[in-house]
Protein backbone atom coordinates (compact mmCIF):
# COMPACT_ATOMS: atom_id res chain seq x y z
CA UNK A 1 0.00 0.00 0.00
CA UNK A 2 1.30 3.29 -1.00
CA UNK A 3 2.07 5.74 2.27
CA UNK A 4 0.66 8.91 2.42
CA UNK A 5 3.07 11.84 2.05
CA UNK A 6 3.54 14.55 4.16
CA UNK A 7 5.48 17.77 3.90
CA UNK A 8 6.44 19.90 6.84
CA UNK A 9 8.12 22.97 5.72
CA UNK A 10 10.78 24.74 7.95
CA UNK A 11 11.70 28.32 7.63
CA UNK A 12 15.19 27.24 9.58
CA UNK A 13 17.18 24.32 7.95
CA UNK A 14 19.89 22.34 10.10
CA UNK A 15 22.39 24.56 9.31
CA UNK A 16 20.41 27.34 11.88
CA UNK A 17 20.30 24.69 15.06
CA UNK A 18 17.22 26.52 16.25
CA UNK A 19 14.13 25.95 17.67
CA UNK A 20 11.91 25.79 14.43
CA UNK A 21 14.41 23.20 12.86
CA UNK A 22 14.51 20.82 16.06
CA UNK A 23 10.73 20.63 15.64
CA UNK A 24 10.83 19.96 12.18
CA UNK A 25 13.44 17.33 12.46
CA UNK A 26 11.52 15.39 15.41
CA UNK A 27 8.28 15.81 14.08
CA UNK A 28 9.56 14.30 10.66
CA UNK A 29 11.17 11.38 12.98
CA UNK A 30 8.03 10.88 14.48
CA UNK A 31 5.75 10.50 11.74
CA UNK A 32 8.15 8.43 9.01
CA UNK A 33 7.38 4.96 10.22
CA UNK A 34 3.99 5.12 8.93
CA UNK A 35 3.81 7.86 6.73
CA UNK A 36 6.82 9.22 3.91
CA UNK A 37 8.17 12.45 4.98
CA UNK A 38 10.20 15.18 3.26
CA UNK A 39 10.53 18.18 5.23
CA UNK A 40 11.61 21.52 2.98
CA UNK A 41 11.77 25.28 2.91
CA UNK A 42 9.25 25.65 0.84
CA UNK A 43 6.06 24.76 -1.20
CA UNK A 44 5.46 25.65 -5.03
CA UNK A 45 2.17 24.89 -6.71
CA UNK A 46 4.51 22.74 -9.54
CA UNK A 47 6.11 20.80 -6.18
CA UNK A 48 4.17 17.28 -6.10
CA UNK A 49 1.40 17.52 -3.45
CA UNK A 50 1.70 15.85 0.03
CA UNK A 51 -1.80 14.49 1.41
CA UNK A 52 -1.25 16.85 4.22
CA UNK A 53 1.03 19.97 4.64
CA UNK A 54 2.86 20.61 8.29
CA UNK A 55 4.01 24.30 8.17
CA UNK A 56 6.17 25.72 11.06
CA UNK A 57 5.88 29.90 11.37
CA UNK A 58 3.15 31.57 9.94
CA UNK A 59 4.65 34.65 8.66
CA UNK A 60 7.83 33.41 7.23
CA UNK A 61 5.97 30.15 5.70
CA UNK A 62 3.05 32.04 4.95
CA UNK A 63 3.44 31.97 0.81
CA UNK A 64 3.71 28.00 1.15
CA UNK A 65 0.79 27.68 2.84
CA UNK A 66 -1.25 30.30 0.73
CA UNK A 67 -0.09 28.27 -2.40
CA UNK A 68 -0.61 24.92 -0.75
CA UNK A 69 -4.23 25.65 -0.15
CA UNK A 70 -4.65 27.63 -3.59
CA UNK A 71 -3.86 24.51 -5.09
CA UNK A 72 -5.17 21.83 -3.23
CA UNK A 73 -8.15 23.15 -1.04
CA UNK A 74 -9.35 19.95 0.02
CA UNK A 75 -6.15 19.00 1.30
CA UNK A 76 -5.39 19.62 5.27
CA UNK A 77 -2.48 22.46 6.58
CA UNK A 78 -1.64 22.22 9.78
CA UNK A 79 0.51 25.06 11.46
CA UNK A 80 2.54 25.62 14.40
CA UNK A 81 2.57 28.61 15.96
CA UNK A 82 6.16 30.03 16.98
CA UNK A 83 6.16 32.65 19.35
CA UNK A 84 7.09 35.92 16.90
CA UNK A 85 3.62 34.41 15.40
CA UNK A 86 1.72 34.61 18.63
CA UNK A 87 3.37 37.44 20.58
CA UNK A 88 3.83 39.90 17.40
CA UNK A 89 3.15 39.02 13.97
CA UNK A 90 -0.62 38.23 14.28
CA UNK A 91 -0.91 41.62 15.26
CA UNK A 92 1.19 43.22 12.64
CA UNK A 93 1.63 41.41 9.50
CA UNK A 94 -1.41 40.77 7.60
CA UNK A 95 0.18 37.34 6.14
CA UNK A 96 0.67 35.66 9.53
CA UNK A 97 -3.35 35.99 10.16
CA UNK A 98 -3.96 34.79 6.70
CA UNK A 99 -1.74 31.46 7.44
CA UNK A 100 -3.67 30.68 10.53
CA UNK A 101 -7.20 31.50 8.46
CA UNK A 102 -5.93 28.82 5.89
CA UNK A 103 -4.56 26.27 8.41
CA UNK A 104 -7.20 23.71 8.95
CA UNK A 105 -5.54 22.88 12.36
CA UNK A 106 -3.34 24.87 14.71
CA UNK A 107 -1.02 24.18 17.28
CA UNK A 108 0.29 26.27 20.22
CA UNK A 109 3.31 24.69 22.04
CA UNK A 110 2.16 26.04 25.60
CA UNK A 111 -1.14 26.42 27.08
CA UNK A 112 -0.90 30.04 27.24
CA UNK A 113 -0.45 30.40 23.50
CA UNK A 114 -4.36 29.76 23.50
CA UNK A 115 -5.03 32.99 24.83
CA UNK A 116 -3.70 35.10 22.04
CA UNK A 117 -6.07 33.66 19.84
CA UNK A 118 -9.15 34.94 18.06
CA UNK A 119 -12.11 32.48 19.18
CA UNK A 120 -12.02 31.56 15.32
CA UNK A 121 -8.65 30.27 15.78
CA UNK A 122 -8.88 28.92 19.37
CA UNK A 123 -11.83 26.00 17.77
CA UNK A 124 -9.61 24.48 15.68
CA UNK A 125 -6.10 25.00 17.98
CA UNK A 126 -4.27 22.25 19.99
CA UNK A 127 -1.76 22.21 22.86
CA UNK A 128 1.30 20.18 21.95
CA UNK A 129 4.83 20.24 24.32
CA UNK A 130 7.40 19.97 22.77
CA UNK A 131 9.91 17.46 23.70
CA UNK A 132 13.86 16.00 24.43
CA UNK A 133 14.90 12.57 25.53
CA UNK A 134 16.06 12.98 29.07
CA UNK A 135 19.64 12.87 30.47
CA UNK A 136 21.03 11.29 33.51
CA UNK A 137 21.90 14.96 35.94
CA UNK A 138 26.02 15.53 36.08
CA UNK A 139 26.81 15.35 39.51
CA UNK A 140 29.15 18.41 40.13
CA UNK A 141 32.76 17.67 39.81
CA UNK A 142 34.73 17.47 43.14
CA UNK A 143 36.97 20.52 43.44
CA UNK A 144 35.49 22.66 40.40
CA UNK A 145 36.68 25.99 40.08
CA UNK A 146 33.21 27.60 38.49
CA UNK A 147 29.85 27.11 39.19
CA UNK A 148 28.11 27.70 35.60
CA UNK A 149 25.30 29.52 34.98
CA UNK A 150 24.09 29.16 31.08
CA UNK A 151 22.12 31.08 28.52
CA UNK A 152 21.67 28.91 25.16
CA UNK A 153 19.64 31.35 22.13
CA UNK A 154 21.54 32.64 19.13
CA UNK A 155 22.28 36.61 19.62
CA UNK A 156 19.25 37.95 18.33
CA UNK A 157 17.03 40.72 19.86
CA UNK A 158 14.49 38.38 20.73
CA UNK A 159 16.25 36.29 23.01
CA UNK A 160 17.53 39.59 25.07
CA UNK A 161 21.00 38.55 25.10
CA UNK A 162 21.73 41.88 27.02
CA UNK A 163 19.59 41.35 30.49
CA UNK A 164 22.16 38.43 30.58
CA UNK A 165 25.35 40.18 29.75
CA UNK A 166 24.52 43.16 32.29
CA UNK A 167 23.61 40.22 34.80
CA UNK A 168 27.12 39.05 34.62
CA UNK A 169 28.40 42.02 35.72
CA UNK A 170 26.04 42.64 38.75
CA UNK A 171 26.98 38.79 40.12
CA UNK A 172 29.36 38.86 43.72
CA UNK A 173 28.58 35.17 43.95
CA UNK A 174 32.29 33.82 44.34
CA UNK A 175 33.02 31.57 41.52
CA UNK A 176 29.82 31.77 39.42
CA UNK A 177 30.39 32.15 35.51
CA UNK A 178 28.12 32.82 33.12
CA UNK A 179 28.19 31.18 29.70
CA UNK A 180 26.19 31.54 26.96
CA UNK A 181 25.94 29.71 24.15
CA UNK A 182 24.82 30.93 20.58
CA UNK A 183 25.21 32.30 17.00
CA UNK A 184 25.99 35.95 16.03
CA UNK A 185 22.62 36.81 14.20
CA UNK A 186 23.14 40.67 15.22
CA UNK A 187 25.95 42.56 14.99
CA UNK A 188 25.34 44.97 17.90
CA UNK A 189 24.80 42.37 19.75
CA UNK A 190 27.87 39.71 18.70
CA UNK A 191 30.07 43.04 19.47
CA UNK A 192 28.23 43.53 22.80
CA UNK A 193 29.00 40.17 23.85
CA UNK A 194 32.60 40.49 22.77
CA UNK A 195 33.28 43.90 25.00
CA UNK A 196 30.76 42.18 27.99
CA UNK A 197 33.70 39.34 27.64
CA UNK A 198 36.67 41.51 27.96
CA UNK A 199 35.26 43.91 30.62
CA UNK A 200 33.64 41.00 32.66
CA UNK A 201 35.60 37.80 33.10
CA UNK A 202 32.89 36.20 34.94
CA UNK A 203 31.07 36.19 31.47
CA UNK A 204 32.18 34.18 28.28
CA UNK A 205 30.51 33.90 25.01
CA UNK A 206 31.01 30.40 23.91
CA UNK A 207 29.53 31.07 20.17
CA UNK A 208 27.08 27.97 18.53
CA UNK A 209 27.70 24.10 19.40
CA UNK A 210 25.95 21.51 17.55
CA UNK A 211 23.02 20.38 19.46
CA UNK A 212 23.98 17.36 21.06
CA UNK A 213 26.97 19.45 22.40
CA UNK A 214 25.20 21.94 23.46
CA UNK A 215 22.97 19.43 25.34
CA UNK A 216 26.44 17.95 27.22
CA UNK A 217 27.66 21.25 28.24
CA UNK A 218 24.02 22.05 29.52
CA UNK A 219 23.66 18.97 31.77
CA UNK A 220 27.05 20.68 33.69
CA UNK A 221 25.27 23.49 34.70
CA UNK A 222 24.57 24.54 38.11
CA UNK A 223 21.08 26.52 36.28
CA UNK A 224 20.15 27.84 32.72
CA UNK A 225 18.84 31.34 32.22
CA UNK A 226 16.12 31.85 29.36
CA UNK A 227 15.71 36.04 29.11
CA UNK A 228 13.66 35.95 26.38
CA UNK A 229 10.67 39.25 25.41
CA UNK A 230 8.83 36.40 23.10
CA UNK A 231 8.75 32.52 23.26
CA UNK A 232 6.38 30.05 21.81
CA UNK A 233 7.36 27.32 23.81
CA UNK A 234 10.95 27.04 24.30
CA UNK A 235 13.17 24.37 23.36
CA UNK A 236 15.83 24.94 25.62
CA UNK A 237 13.31 25.08 28.79
CA UNK A 238 12.71 21.43 27.94
CA UNK A 239 16.01 20.42 27.47
CA UNK A 240 17.07 22.10 30.72
CA UNK A 241 13.62 20.33 32.56
CA UNK A 242 14.55 17.06 31.25
CA UNK A 243 18.25 17.11 32.11
CA UNK A 244 17.73 17.72 35.96
CA UNK A 245 18.75 21.55 35.12
CA UNK A 246 16.95 24.03 37.51
CA UNK A 247 15.53 27.23 34.99
CA UNK A 248 15.63 31.09 35.28
CA UNK A 249 13.13 32.78 33.09
CA UNK A 250 11.79 35.70 32.08
CA UNK A 251 8.22 36.22 33.03
CA UNK A 252 6.52 36.02 29.73
CA UNK A 253 3.79 34.19 28.81
CA UNK A 254 5.52 31.72 26.68
CA UNK A 255 7.83 30.90 29.38
CA UNK A 256 5.11 30.73 32.05
CA UNK A 257 2.94 28.34 29.88
CA UNK A 258 6.22 26.02 29.85
CA UNK A 259 6.95 26.38 33.73
CA UNK A 260 3.78 26.99 35.52
CA UNK A 261 1.83 30.11 37.00
CA UNK A 262 3.47 29.17 40.19
CA UNK A 263 7.01 28.70 39.12
CA UNK A 264 9.69 30.07 41.79
CA UNK A 265 12.20 31.02 39.27
CA UNK A 266 10.68 33.99 37.14
CA UNK A 267 12.23 37.73 37.30
CA UNK A 268 10.82 40.94 35.12
CA UNK A 269 11.80 41.20 31.60
CA UNK A 270 14.87 42.91 30.89
CA UNK A 271 15.76 43.64 34.53
CA UNK A 272 19.32 42.28 35.00
CA UNK A 273 19.62 42.84 38.68
CA UNK A 274 16.60 40.62 38.93
CA UNK A 275 18.42 37.86 37.66
CA UNK A 276 21.73 38.50 39.16
CA UNK A 277 19.57 38.44 42.47
CA UNK A 278 18.15 34.85 41.30
CA UNK A 279 21.56 33.58 40.31
CA UNK A 280 23.07 34.11 43.29
CA UNK A 281 20.28 33.17 45.07
CA UNK A 282 20.19 29.50 43.50
CA UNK A 283 23.29 29.18 44.03
CA UNK A 284 23.50 30.07 47.45
CA UNK A 285 20.42 29.18 48.81
CA UNK A 286 20.31 25.22 48.60
CA UNK A 287 16.45 25.51 49.59
CA UNK A 288 15.15 27.42 47.19
CA UNK A 289 17.31 25.49 44.43
CA UNK A 290 16.02 22.20 45.50
CA UNK A 291 12.60 24.56 44.91
CA UNK A 292 13.33 25.00 41.48
CA UNK A 293 14.77 21.39 41.30
CA UNK A 294 11.10 19.97 42.46
CA UNK A 295 9.22 21.90 40.21
CA UNK A 296 11.20 21.43 37.04
CA UNK A 297 11.04 17.58 38.09
CA UNK A 298 7.17 17.82 38.16
CA UNK A 299 6.80 19.48 34.69
CA UNK A 300 9.20 16.86 32.89
CA UNK A 301 6.45 14.39 32.25
CA UNK A 302 4.93 16.34 29.66
CA UNK A 303 8.31 17.22 27.82
CA UNK A 304 9.18 13.44 27.46
CA UNK A 305 8.87 12.28 23.59
CA UNK A 306 6.03 9.73 24.63
CA UNK A 307 3.36 11.94 25.00
CA UNK A 308 4.86 14.55 22.12
CA UNK A 309 4.95 11.60 19.61
CA UNK A 310 1.53 10.52 20.25
CA UNK A 311 0.24 14.00 20.79
CA UNK A 312 1.32 14.88 16.71
CA UNK A 313 0.37 11.21 15.67
CA UNK A 314 -3.18 11.25 17.26
CA UNK A 315 -3.72 15.17 15.54
CA UNK A 316 -2.23 13.65 11.98
CA UNK A 317 -3.99 10.69 12.03
CA UNK A 318 -7.19 13.20 12.80
CA UNK A 319 -6.66 15.13 9.51
CA UNK A 320 -5.62 12.91 7.21
CA UNK A 321 -8.61 10.86 5.62
CA UNK A 322 -8.47 6.97 6.48
CA UNK A 323 -7.23 5.26 3.46
CA UNK A 324 -8.89 1.82 2.44
CA UNK A 325 -7.52 -1.05 2.30
CA UNK A 326 -7.70 -2.62 -0.62
CA UNK A 327 -10.18 -5.21 -1.18
CA UNK A 328 -9.21 -9.02 -1.56
CA UNK A 329 -9.86 -10.67 -4.41
CA UNK A 330 -12.82 -12.56 -4.79
CA UNK A 331 -12.37 -16.25 -4.78
CA UNK A 332 -12.99 -18.24 -7.54
CA UNK A 333 -16.08 -20.49 -7.55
Amino acid sequence: MVRQRILIVSPAAARDNNGNWQTASRWARFLQGRYAVDVAGGFTPDDPAPDLLIALHARRSAQAVAAFKAAHPQRPALLVLTGTDLYRDIDTAPEASASLDAADALVVLQEAGLARLDPRWQAKAHIIYQSASPLRPAPPAPGRRHVDICMIGHLRPEKDPLTFMRAAALVNAPRVRLLHIGGALDPQLLQAAQETEAACPRYRWLGPMPHARTRQRLKRCHAMVIASRMEGGANVIIEAVTSGVPVLASRIDGNVGMLGADYAGYFAVGDAAALARLIERCVQDPDFEAQLRRQCVARAPRFLPGAERAAVADLVDNLLPAVPCPTPPARAA
